[in-house]
């Protein structure tokens, strides 16, 4: 146990060791409910955190990431037996490494963690743009007509649709929605059997 405590101790691994306290101590607190997790994530600016997720979550893995590798790097070191000035030169290029380290790390579990945490947007008919639907009456033309299109959810929805030119969508036919009119709250079609 005191080699682990001197490796600790050790630079670069002692600008971490404390750093990683402080996040332990965080996570305590919030876990008994003294500290709002959302109270230090500062929205859309410098503070967002790593790709939208909570700036207290990315924060704590990039410290915890980077201790360990300086951790690493200062047990590497102490086994080389370096004079004072190489030991320190070595010990700012493992800090370098440590917070690139820490970095990529954070990263790999940062960006599975987005749909998680990612912004929460309201549904829109222009989400069905580009999507294929199947014409469920019996004629489309450029004043009428109606298709079954599935959401990305797995949901369905009848909309309207209109046809731009000439053209044979009876029900049944495949069609994809390729542009909206808002203002008229229709979708343009196409047929896919083109």
């Amino acid at each position: 146990m005191g080699g682990f405590v001197t490796a600790a101790l050790g630079f670069p691994a002692v600008l971490f060791s404390f750093l990683l306290i402080v996040v332990i101590g965080y996570w305590l607190l919030a876990l008994l409910g003294a500290v709002d997790v959302d109270e230090f994530d500062g929205g859309d600016g410098l503070l967002a955190g790593f790709g939208g997720v909570p700036l207290s979550i990315s924060l704590s893995l990039l410290i915890a990431f980077t201790w360990f590798a300086s951790l690493v790097g200062t047990v590497l070191l102490d086994d080389l037996e370096l004079s004072t000035p190489w030991r320190i030169g070595l010990g700012v290029g493992v800090l370098a490494v440590a917070l690139v380290l820490g970095t990529l790390g954070t990263r790999v579990i940062v960006v599975p963690l987005r749909r998680v945490f990612g912004p929460a947007r309201e549904p829109s008919r222009k989400d069905f743009v580009g999507r294929a639907a199947v014409i469920r009456t019996s004629s489309v033309t450029h004043d009428f007509g109606q298709a079954e299109v599935a959401a990305a959810d797995g949901s369905t929805a009848i909309v309207d649709v209109r046809q731009a030119g000439q053209g044979n969508l009876t029900a049944g036919s495949r069609v994809v929605l390729y542009d909206y009119d808002s203002e008229r709250e229709f979708f343009w079609v196409e047929s896919l059997d083109i």
